[in-house]
């Protein structure tokens, strides 16, 4: 039996649809992590010249947390959803 015009119409959309949030959705993700991962990068550069040192201890460690937190994160956000 075949669908009606504006049935396939409706499917059409509906999958462009869906297609649509699930970029939205992903894009998000990608976004928080970055950000997350750049704010704890660059506070740990700040700290390094607070401190004054010269290995970068404190940009090394917080970037390490921010990658860390930011696949946490994405993770909890994913499984939620």
């Amino acid at each position: 039996m075949k669908e009606p015009a504006s049935q396939n119409q409706k499917n059409q959309k509906n999958r462009l649809n869906k297609g649509l949030q699930d970029f939205g959705k992903y894009s998000a993700l990608a976004f928080q992590m970055i950000i997350i991962i750049g704010v704890m990068t660059w506070l740990g550069v700040k700290l390094d010249k607070i401190f004054g040192l010269t290995t970068p201890v404190f940009t090394i460690i917080l970037s390490l947390l921010g990658v860390f937190a930011g696949i946490y994160t994405a993770i909890k956000d994913f499984i939620r959803r």
